[in-house]
This record gives structure tokens, C-alpha cells and sequence, in this order.
């Protein structure tokens, strides 16, 4: 945890990442990687949404996937956090695989304060959210009034439209 001195300014940036699981204990192998975050220096969970049970999406012959949203705030910047969140796949046993297939456990970043990032490696705010329920309703959950930065909707009026279109 950061301890700030009197008068100091918090540089902190607030960024959601998205996690999923579908095989082995899902919720323990998502409360494990939320450890992992907690443990590393410049990340601080502040807030978890509750974990919903949801069809896989892409590639639909595998088991189902426990899903959430974690709001963190961090100093670090947006290709250190992605290198952060491969290494505590890696420690946990992810290994690389089909597209969208099983995995013990999968951390997106899903916005990292309202910046728009595009590189080889990393694209921010996450390019499908939006069309992703098992990352919008847990959004709406721990903070429904988020704007997304590019399409300028509130992930509450993300989701109402996603609901609209199922």
C-alpha cells in the first residue's frame, strides 16, 4: 500500500482488469491471481465485482467460465502492468493455446484511466468489452457510471444496449 506524505499528490492511475477462469477451482484460481495483484509492488485492489457463471464466448466446446472485474489503482505504466499480469498467468500455470480456449486464468486490462493506448502489444480500452457481457455487468456493478473513453457510453448504457441486442 502507498502511504502518501502531507501534501503529496497520488499518481496512481485507476484501471479495470478483467478476470476469468474455466478450468481447475475457478473462483480460487481468480482469488489467487487478485493475491498475486495485491502482492505486487505499485498495485492495489480496491474493489472486486461479484463473479458470474458464463458461456464460454469465441470458441464454445470447453467448460464454462467464472468472470469479474477488479478496479485497481497503480503506478505503473500500461506495457509494465500488461508484463505484470503475463508473469502472474505464467506463475499460475497458463500456458499459451486455442484463441479464446480454456486457461486457469485470464487478466485483460480493460481500461486503464480513460487513455486511449494502441501498440503491437496492447490495446486500451480492451477492443471487445463492449460486446461482452461477462465484462459489462460486473463493470456496471463496481462502477456503472465509467465512460468508455472511445465510444463516450457509460458502461451501464453499454450493457443496456448489449442486453437489447441478446
Amino acid at each position: 500500500m502507498l502511504v502518501l506524505k502531507s501534501g503529496e499528490k497520488d499518481s496512481r492511475k485507476i484501471v479495470y482488469i478483467g478476470l476469468g477462469a474455466n478450468r481447475g477451482e475457478r473462483r480460487k484460481n481468480i482469488e489467487k491471481s487478485l493475491e498475486f495483484l495485491n502482492k505486487t509492488e505499485k498495485i492495489d485492489v480496491i474493489s472486486v465485482s461479484p463473479f458470474y457463471d458464463t458461456e464460454p464466448y469465441g470458441y464454445k466446446e470447453q467448460p464454462r467460465f467464472l468472470n469479474g472485474v477488479a478496479k485497481m489503482l497503480t503506478s505503473l505504466k500500461p506495457a509494465s502492468l500488461l508484463k505484470e499480469l503475463k508473469k502472474i498467468e505464467k506463475e499460475m500455470g497458463r500456458r499459451k493455446g486455442r484463441k479464446w480456449g480454456s486457461r486457469i486464468i485470464d487478466l485483460d486490462i480493460l481500461f486503464y484511466n480513460s487513455i486511449i493506448f494502441n501498440d503491437k502489444e496492447l490495446i486500451i480500452p480492451h477492443p471487445e468489452l463492449h460486446n461482452r457481457w461477462f465484462v459489462l455487468k460486473p463493470m456496471v456493478d463496481i462502477d456503472p457510471n465509467f465512460e468508455h473513453p472511445v465510444l463516450k457510453k457509460t458502461v451501464c448504457r453499454l450493457l443496456e444496449e448489449l442486453n437489447g441486442k441478446i
